[in-house]
């Protein structure tokens, strides 16, 4: 069943973008004439620049100022906008494959998730530099580039990243443009995205409008996915004393949430048919997801001198979901798996304000840079679950049909979404103040130290409704540090060592239950040591890094009944390498490597001592790279290979090793770029992501397909 996107953009919504439109062109800041002035402050709004045209990136936002790669004690991969042009990236999964040290998860069926070198980033996304932990896929259109930050990043950023956070650097208004593509693929997917700006050549004003519609369906039986996307922005006085950018997301996606396949004897099952949906006879209209998502940033920036400059941001989100899936329950027993239908619904908003200045200092030789912060958020997230379908019918038939073959099933029929049998409703309320400072010194003879610390109060309420649902409260005050040294011989080569901590609240992310009011926080620290090369003129960037990561009072969820499992102390340990090459305009090469091992060192629960973390490989691997033959014509290709990983805690299910290699190529005339796109050349057959706490909800990855791209620009 196929959801027309006219019934995916209501009239309301339509109602209400263009009266949002209307307003902010009326005050569009072309209206407006300033004189320039001689400070560029917009380096301090989070973003970050660089050639489009280039894969490598000598500036990002770990550090929350203007600071090169190569100073920053730390791990940071970025996934460029020309890679993903290249690619056709239409998925945050899809980008991240190009990271070493990052693997995928099913995310319920319903979001984007990853893990980072082998801990489990569940509310590690952020929007620049904002917290964006609401459970939804992500929409490419108005991404710049994706960074990776690797260890805990605590000290600026907050609670969580364990092992590092993913950071969506949208695109500003701030340039001139006019771009449309239409892209075509396998399984009826259409696409067409738009990117549409201008600046004022008198000014720094400018606004910029970005934007995708999608349809499609898929290689997994009944899937589908419909979205719409759209993003105005604009910046008033770039290159004068005060910069203000305002930036608005709004997105909305339905799809199958699809939860993958169940496992026998260790293995998952049907590997070979990656077709095979586990799931309800109508799943259009009892196993989809839709998220909308619609948000506001507000940055402002302004520079009192060459050496002293104030921040302040706000960020604004609504959003709500609602997720009626059906999945493998169990394993397979008896020859039969248990299929089961648990519907959920999640309506929540928030506000998140950063106050940031940034102070220079010069002590004879000595430079610093010093950074002080105050942020203060605050989220309200209502939670509803269904009962369990077909737990609450007396039918004794209806009951034996959600048992199916786990090689053919014959998918049972949903005869009534009961969603006024509510068990558990309730409202989390999360309230976090953080005060952080953070000093870079430059000590010259290639000598500089990064330091900061950020103390928070995070406090969690869980306020309850209807159902099964009770009240519990926890407040956590806790201190994160950070420490690294750097060494540079010369402006082409540095060498660091690093420590840091984090900390993970029970809940961070989800309304807490009152068995978890008592449970402290999980506390990561990081140690690495590494090198960062800066080559050929710039153009070879490597960084190699190795590192041990010990997190304790490891907790997880269990999707199936949201019981809290008990992992333990978990060590990992490991080393990266990560290159990027371009030279000009004719050859773009990206590639990197992981090795990690993983070990659980103690657990309330036996089964999982001595156990290895899951959905981390030991060993992964990538590249890709282009060529372009003159100003016309170009090819490209890569490969990932991706390591056994377990499944599950207790290590009772792997999900096999595999190679996957994809081509493309592509053909310019004037404004008109055409390419092509091919993925799984070699038609493997793999397990793409799981779950991370159940054996049975893994995921076949896409089977041989292609895409198909037409590019204008205007």
């Amino acid at each position: 069943m196929k959801i027309p996107l006219k019934k995916l953009i209501s009239f309301k919504d339509g109602y209400k973008w263009s009266t949002f439109l209307t307003a902010l062109a009326l005050s569009s800041p072309l209206l407006a004439e300033e004189n320039n002035k001689k400070y560029d402050p917009s380096e301090l709004i989070i973003t970050a620049k660089k050639d489009k045209d280039n894969y490598g990136q000598n500036r990002n936002t770990a550090a929350k100022i203007a600071l090169a790669a190569r100073d920053l004690p730390q791990t940071v991969n970025v996934v460029s906008h020309r890679l993903m042009q290249d690619q056709m990236v239409l998925s945050q999964q899809d980008a991240l494959k190009n990271v070493p040290g990052v693997s995928f998860s099913t995310g319920d069926g319903q979001r984007d998730q990853v893990f980072i070198r082998g801990f489990n980033a569940f509310g590690d996304e952020f929007v620049d530099g904002f917290r964006d932990d609401a459970l939804y896929f992500r929409d490419m259109s108005n991404i710049e580039n994706i960074e990776v930050l690797k260890g805990p990043s605590a000290a600026l950023f907050g609670r969580g990243s364990a092992g590092g956070i993913v950071n969506r650097v949208r695109k500003q208004a701030d340039t001139n443009i006019t771009n449309l593509t239409f892209t075509g693929g396998s399984w009826n997917d259409y696409r067409g995205q738009w990117d549409f700006g201008r600046t004022s050549k008198y000014n720094g004003n400018g606004f910029r409008l970005t934007g995708a519609i999608e349809s499609g369906d898929s290689y997994r039986e009944q899937q589908f996915v419909h979205r719409f996307a759209i993003a105005p922005s604009f910046m008033y006085g770039k290159g004068t004393d005060t910069v203000i950018s305002v930036q608005a997301d709004y997105l909305k996606d339905r799809r199958i949430a699809d939860l993958g396949n169940p496992s026998l004897n260790g293995r998952t099952v049907n590997i070979d048919h990656p077709e095979v949906y586990y799931g309800s006879a109508d799943a259009a209209k009892y196993d989809y997801t839709q998220s909308t998502v619609f948000s506001q940033t507000v940055n402002a920036v302004h520079h009192f001198s060459d050496n002293l400059s104030l921040r302040d941001g706000f960020r604004h989100y609504d959003y709500k979901m609602f997720r009626g899936n059906t999945s493998p329950a169990s394993g397979v027993v008896n020859g039969l798996v248990q299929l089961s239908h648990h519907p959920a619904a999640r309506n929540e908003n928030g506000w998140d304000n950063q106050l940031e200045l940034t102070q220079k200092i010069a002590t004879g030789k000595i430079h610093q840079t010093l950074l002080y912060g105050f942020e203060v958020s605050r989220q309200s997230k209502l939670s509803t679950t269904y009962a369990t379908y077909p737990g609450k019918s007396t039918s004794q038939e209806i009951k034996d049909s959600f048992y199916v073959d786990p090689f053919d099933p014959v998918l049972p029929n949903i005869t009534g979404d009961d969603l006024s049998s509510i068990t558990n409703k309730n409202r989390g309320i999360f309230y976090d103040y953080g005060l952080y400072l953070q000093d870079a010194i430059d000590f010259t003879h290639g000598f500089k130290l990064l330091a900061g610390i950020r103390w928070d109060s995070f406090s969690q309420t869980t306020l309850p409704i209807s159902g099964s649902a009770t009240y519990a409260h926890r407040l956590d005050h806790t201190w994160s540090p950070r420490l690294g040294l750097t060494y540079e011989p010369d402006d082409h080569q540095s060498y660091y060592v690093s420590w840091s901590k984090s900390y993970q609240p029970s809940g961070e992310t989800l309304n807490i239950v009152a068995k978890q009011a008592d449970l402290v926080p999980s506390e990561t620290t990081s140690k690495e040591i590494g090198a960062k090369y800066t080559l050929l003129h710039n153009r070879l960037m490597i960084q190699i890094a190795g590192f041990i990561i010990k997190k304790t009072h490891i907790q997880a969820t269990n999707p199936l009944d949201n019981t809290t499992m008990a992992i333990g102390t978990q060590r990992n340990e490991g080393a990266e390498f990560s290159a990027t090459l371009d030279v000009g305009r004719d050859i773009h090469l990206i590639a990197g490597y992981a090795y990690i091992t993983t070990k659980n060192l103690a657990s309330a629960t036996p089964a999982y001592v001595g156990k290895e973390g899951t959905l981390t490989p030991h060993n992964q691997g990538n590249f890709y790279i282009t060529k372009a033959f003159g100003k016309h014509f170009g090819i490209g290709g890569g490969m990932n290979y991706v390591g056994n990983r377990w499944a599950d805690p207790s290590n009772t299910v792997i999900l096999p090793h595999y190679v996957t290699g994809d081509a493309m190529g592509w053909a310019q005339f004037g404004r008109y770029r055409f390419q092509l796109n091919a993925y799984n050349i070699s038609n493997a057959r793999y397990i793409v992501s799981g779950h991370g706490t159940n054996a049975n909800l893994n995921m076949p990855g896409a089977p041989l397909n292609f895409r198909g791209t037409v590019s204008v620009s205007l």
